[in-house]
């Protein structure tokens, strides 16, 4: 799911496990996990960012989404155990 930031100029973070936060403005897309890593396309990606140190593994828990930001014109990668329904939820109340 691709997400619009509506407060853009604030500094407002969203919480995604296990004591990180992630800058809003900085969330180029949320996705779940489970269903896109089916695709060629998103294996490719996942294991190309993973290659040049751009993914942080939030938990060791069971992953259950992936959050892309833009920081310092590099993209990053979150691996978190929390679903997209969840994360979506929370950022919809920031």
């Amino acid at each position: 799911m691709i997400l619009k930031n509506v407060k853009a100029g604030l500094s407002v973070y969203l919480y995604i496990g296990q004591e990180t936060v992630i800058k809003t403005s900085n969330i180029v897309g949320i996705f779940d996990l489970e269903s896109t890593s089916v695709s060629r396309v998103t294996k490719e990606y996942l294991k190309k960012s993973q290659d040049n140190g751009d993914v942080v593994t939030v938990s060791q828990e069971l992953p259950k989404s992936f959050i892309v930001c833009k920081e310092r014109k590099r993209q990053k990668l979150y691996i978190s155990q929390i679903s997209t329904t969840t994360l979506k939820k929370r950022y919809g109340q920031i």
